[in-house]
């Protein structure tokens, strides 16, 4: 029983978003007509019926008090209602099954707002110019849209049910580090530069190439010119592709009484389907019993290129380490595995996002790319990020509409009006920069507009009152938004604007696929069992070629010579939890007895490292299949959502014990040498202010910047580290534990990613 809506305050439905069960009870009360043959409403008109009175008690409770209720519970806590102002837009998130809190309705609003955001940019400033958007007068088009973002929350909610990294916002990547380079490799001479090399790009720049597995991330390269991306903005990316591209199991894992009802697609919009079931259950003998995955040791293999000369993949990869091809056994699993996998899918087409970068040395929100997802199989894809030539337009509206809004803000307040406006510092400097850009862009309407604002802040004969001025000044930021709308969306990649030919697409897709058509079923695997609790890599100098048992080769020594190059690794990134240089096996069960998950989050970065955890029928962690398996997750995912309640509340470290587990949870802060600094208080936080994560707000980054006030002498990374620990476990021995564990992880965190 859940709802999302997004209304104005006279009620008109801009997007909803509900599941069968709500659905069937909204059908239940409005089905019923008095003439027989009279259809009943539409949904859009049945919600907006419905929830009419919610909205406008709480929009005239805010115009007369100026205040207003964010969250209430109907009679008997049946339903938990959460409103949310973004603008000019009423957001409110609905649930009648008791599944989700009010954490759990606030973030998904949050989220809903930046993906608008992502696929908007600065248009959602205006409200009038969002409506247009959201609420398309053209039916068909509306109903694409609409189901567009209805997939994502729809695919959203499967993925923070399902998968650590959206549980706790932060990205996962594929511990890997000589594949990881080479594709790093890869990425850089094959993708990006012969994007950038291509007479025929139409003008777009290769900026950001990255591969997926499933929801984990391989290997990302950004070009010399590229500022980095924000972990947020990467995480969004994943979901995007996860929506255009669900993975086999995650889709079979959510559960169909707790997951919301995924939308049928319109036949416009280019989106692939969960593909069928392709691999056979391993872990049932020939008695057709269920045996545990759980094994003593992991021992991995590295696949050599085919055989022939024209193997598609590449001989530079690994040496050693391969079992024989001519096993029967083998080769009978080889062929199984060729007729279950199917046709890798299409691409999805070019699609504009909105994404914060820098531009000209200067921070710009929401500045335009084109997001290209190739699929190479069904679970791994590629995704390259472009920008347009007209990057600098975005720069010049987004400093425009900043000013404007400051301007807003004081009028708001009554501080500026007639002359103290003429000589408050940033007027003459943002009038100088308007009258520039409307003789060089500006259209007859802006023209206009800007001589209205212009005649009622300068006039020293007629000036305006401070509420003509507060809507001149509106009316000019509509027009700088409309300009941005025009510019970036109306001449949008997928409605005809430029984008990068079919067959360069095809050119850099095949070349991916041909250097990773040996590795393709490893990475399947490989994703599902990332990290176990049995081995994990130690980050520690290498030495030798060979790596020991148990686990992958060693990195070969000398060096290779991309790894000598400084500018490849300040390119490739740095300090990210994914370079885990292998020398000895780390065994979490041996060195630390008594510990049963965790999950380590590199705040910094936005990284997270943690156990494979699953349970389901197809695939199987450590813990098996069955009770024991979704026990330890619906306790893994209790802690994260208590830690988060609590860390809103001002708490930085969280003990308990609950039957026969004990949970712990802890932030801290360190330099960029891994001393581990004071704590200090954190800001305590309202209910209804945005959720801990970062979609629905980047708290981690303001938290750094809050903390890094009283540190301005050097780097301040954060970190959070989450147990789960059997009760027997001393208190004592758990903090030791849970010390050392973070002391181990974060030697990884500091290494260099590949």
């Amino acid at each position: 029983m859940k709802c999302v809506l997004v209304a104005t305050e006279g009620a008109e439905v801009l997007f909803y978003w509900t599941d069968a069960e709500f659905e069937e009870s909204l059908r239940l009360k409005f089905g019923q007509t008095e003439n027989e043959g009279e259809k009943p409403p539409a949904l859009e008109d049945q919600l907006s019926t419905l929830l009419a009175p919610v909205i406008i008690s709480s929009m005239t409770m805010l115009e007369k008090l100026s205040d207003t209720y964010t969250c209430f519970s109907t009679e008997n806590g049946n339903y938990l209602y959460v409103l949310h102002l973004f603008g000019e837009c009423l957001f409110i998130a609905i649930n009648g099954d008791r599944t989700e809190g009010e954490g759990d309705l606030r973030q998904k609003l949050c989220v809903l707002k930046y993906l608008f955001e992502v696929h908007f940019g600065l248009v959602t400033v205006d409200g009038q110019l969002i409506r247009k958007e959201l609420r398309p007068p053209d039916l068909e088009q509306r109903v694409q849209v609409w189901e567009r973002f209805q997939s994502l929350l729809w695919t959203y909610s499967r993925l923070r049910d399902q998968e650590q990294c959206f549980a706790v916002e932060a990205v996962e990547r594929l511990i890997h580090p000589q594949l990881c380079e080479l594709c790093i490799e890869a990425l850089e001479r094959h993708v990006i530069h012969a994007v950038n090399s291509s007479p025929g790009r139409a003008g777009e720049e290769a900026l950001h190439a990255f591969l997926l597995v499933h929801s984990k991330l391989l290997a990302f390269y950004s070009s010399h010119s590229a500022s980095s991306l924000r972990p947020a903005d990467l995480l969004a990316l994943i979901l995007l592709v996860q929506d255009l591209y669900p993975s086999e199991s995650t889709a079979e894992d959510s559960d169909p009484q707790l997951s919301p009802r995924r939308p049928h697609r319109s036949q416009s919009i280019p989106v692939q389907q969960a593909w069928s079931s392709c691999s056979a259950d391993p872990t049932r003998n020939s008695t057709g019993t269920e045996t545990d995955s759980f094994s003593p040791t992991d021992e991995y293999f590295t696949p050599a290129p085919s055989p022939g000369e024209q193997s598609s993949g590449s001989t530079i990869w690994l040496d050693g380490g391969t079992p024989p091809t001519d096993s029967p056994h083998i080769q009978m699993a080889e062929d199984t595995l060729q007729m279950l996998i199917p046709h890798s899918p299409g691409p999805s087409g070019p699609r504009r996002i909105f994404l914060d970068a820098s531009v000209k040395d200067s921070y710009c929100p929401l500045v335009p790319h084109t997001m290209y997802c190739l699929p190479l199989w069904p679970g791994i894809s590629m995704v390259l990020l472009t920008k347009c030539p007209s990057t600098a337009l975005a720069l010049a509206l987004y400093q425009l509409l900043d000013g404007f809004s400051q301007l807003e803000k004081k009028l708001k307040e009554g501080q500026e009006a007639g002359s103290s406006l003429r000589s408050h510092p940033i007027v003459a400097d943002l009038r100088q920069r308007m009258d520039k850009f409307v003789k060089n862009r500006g259209g007859q309407e802006l023209q206009r507009t800007w001589q209205e604002f212009k005649t009622k802040a300068f006039s020293k004969s007629e000036p305006g009152s401070s509420w003509e001025l507060l809507q001149a000044c509106r009316k000019v930021k509509r027009q700088l938004c409309a300009v941005y709308r025009f510019s970036f969306l109306t001449v949008a990649p997928g409605r005809g604007g430029p984008h990068l030919p079919q067959h360069l697409q095809d050119q850099v897709q095949t070349l991916m696929q041909e250097k990773l058509a040996d590795w393709k079923d490893f990475l399947l695997v490989k994703s599902r069992r990332n990290v176990t609790m049995v081995s994990y890599p130690d980050a520690r100098p290498w030495a030798g070629r060979e790596g020991p048992s148990g686990c992958c080769p060693a990195l070969p020594t000398p060096l290779p010579a991309v790894w000598k190059d400084s500018s490849f690794r300040e390119r490739a990134g740095s300090s990210h939890l994914s370079f885990l240089l292998l020398k000895k096996p780390l065994t979490f069960l041996e060195d630390f007895p008594g510990l049963v998950h965790f999950i380590y989050v590199d705040r910094t970065t936005g990284q997270m490292v943690a156990p494979s955890l699953s349970s389901s029928e197809s695939t199987s962690s450590e813990l098996g299949r069955g009770p024991l398996a979704t026990f330890v997750k619906t306790k893994v995912w209790s802690l994260i959502r208590l830690a988060r309640r609590y860390l809103q509340k001002g708490y930085t470290t969280l003990l308990f014990r609950e039957g026969d587990f004990c949970c712990s949870y802890f932030l801290w802060f360190e330099n960029d040498m891994g001393h581990k600094l004071q704590i200090m208080e954190v800001p305590v936080l309202s209910d209804d202010s945005a959720p801990i994560g970062m979609l629905g707000g980047d708290y981690y980054r303001k938290l750094l910047r809050y903390y890094s006030k009283g540190h301005p002498a050097e780097a301040v990374r954060c970190h959070e580290l989450l147990a789960l620990h059997l009760s027997v476990v001393p208190t004592d021995v758990l903090v030791q534990q849970a010390g050392e564990l973070a002391r181990r992880l974060g030697e990884a965190s500091r290494l260099p990613l590949l």
